[in-house]
C-alpha cells in the first residue's frame, strides 16, 4: 500500500487547515498546527488526520465546497484506499513513521460546509468506513513535505 502526500496542512486554530511545503511531525501533531477544542482533537493518539485526496474530490463532485485542508486534515493522501485501513497500521511518511488509531468522527465544526443543510456532510463522510479519515500517533518523529512517498510499513507488533 503507497500513495503521494499531496498537501500538508496547518492551521493556527479552526478549518480549512492551509497548505505548507512541509512540517515536522511530533508526539503533538505537526509543528505550527493547533487545534480550538483539545478536548476532543489533538493529543498524541489523535496527532496527524489524513484523509483520501480521492474521497475529497468525490465529495466536491456531490457539491460540497471542499478542497485539501478544508476537512482539517494535516495530510492529503493520493493511492491509499482507505477503506482498507485498519488501528494498528503503520505508514513510513517521509521521515516520519505514524500509526493509524481511529477513523475520524466528524463534528459540527464542518457544518459549514453543509450550505445551511444540516448534518449532510458529516453524514456523507460516515456512509463508509474512513471516508472522514484517519487519525495516527507519531511513533518516529520527522519531516513531512509535500510529494512525499506514503507507504505501508506494517502492522503494530
Amino acid at each position: 500500500m503507497t500513495g503521494i502526500i499531496e498537501q500538508v496542512s496547518v492551521s493556527g486554530g479552526g478549518l480549512p487547515k492551509r497548505a505548507v511545503p512541509e512540517a515536522r511531525a511530533g508526539a503533538q501533531g505537526l509543528e505550527g498546527d493547533r487545534q480550538r477544542n483539545t478536548k476532543i482533537h489533538g493529543g498524541p493518539r489523535k496527532a496527524v488526520l489524513l484523509i483520501s485526496a480521492e474521497d475529497l474530490e468525490q465529495l466536491a463532485r456531490e457539491g460540497f465546497p471542499v478542497g485539501a485542508g478544508s476537512l482539517g486534515e494535516n495530510l492529503t493522501v493520493r493511492g491509499i484506499d482507505f477503506r482498507a485501513l485498519g488501528a494498528g497500521l503503520r505508514f513510513r511518511a517521509g521521515e516520519a513513521l505514524l500509526e493509524l488509531t481511529k477513523p475520524r468522527q466528524p463534528c459540527a465544526q464542518l457544518e459549514p460546509y453543509n450550505g445551511g443543510r444540516a448534518g449532510r456532510i458529516q453524514a456523507a463522510l460516515t456512509e463508509r468506513h474512513a471516508r472522514g479519515g484517519f487519525y495516527a500517533a507519531v511513533l518516529e518523529e520527522g519531516l513531512i513535505r509535500a510529494g512525499d512517498i506514503i507507504a505501508l510499513a506494517g502492522p503494530n507488533s
